[in-house]
């Protein structure tokens, strides 16, 4: 089981730039049909100021934060976690070319069936380059313990 003692354990401040290649890229393979997620004179048109992130966009930056050093801390095995769920709460639009900062720390542990599976809610703060809260993101993290 993971310990609960990690409950409010702050991760490293992780930065990420929204890449218009990798926007469309995403849009696409989520089914988008919008054009203002793929064509940029499209997002202008709506009055953009350029490609605005698809939804659910940030957990796919945030996954990719490089560090590992806080689920090893934790005592998690990467072959056995699986997503277990996210959500967003948006306070502004996020473009390609921006600089996001992720701020994350462990919200909640928890155990299911007597504790064979722990529970790992982790919360993020995104803002962007100018220091604008963006959204707030929670996920969480199924791991099958041993």
């Amino acid at each position: 089981m993971i310990e609960k003692k990690h409950i409010g354990m702050k991760l490293p401040v992780y930065k990420a730039t929204a890449e218009a290649g990798q926007l469309r890229f995403f849009a696409k393979s989520i089914g988008e049909t919008n054009p203002i997620y793929i064509d940029e004179a499209a997002a202008r048109d709506a009055g953009h100021p350029g490609l605005p992130l698809p939804p659910t966009f940030l957990f796919s930056l945030e996954f990719q934060i490089p560090s590992s050093a806080w689920r090893d801390e934790l005592g998690i095995v990467t072959s056995r976690i699986l997503h277990g769920e996210e959500n967003f709460q948006y306070h502004r639009m996020a473009y390609a070319g921006d600089t996001l900062q992720f701020e994350t720390h462990i919200a909640d542990i928890y155990d299911k069936k007597g504790g064979a599976l722990s529970f790992v809610v982790r919360e993020s703060k995104v803002s962007n380059q100018r220091g604008e809260h963006v959204a707030d993101l929670r996920s969480v993290l199924v791991h099958k313990n041993a």
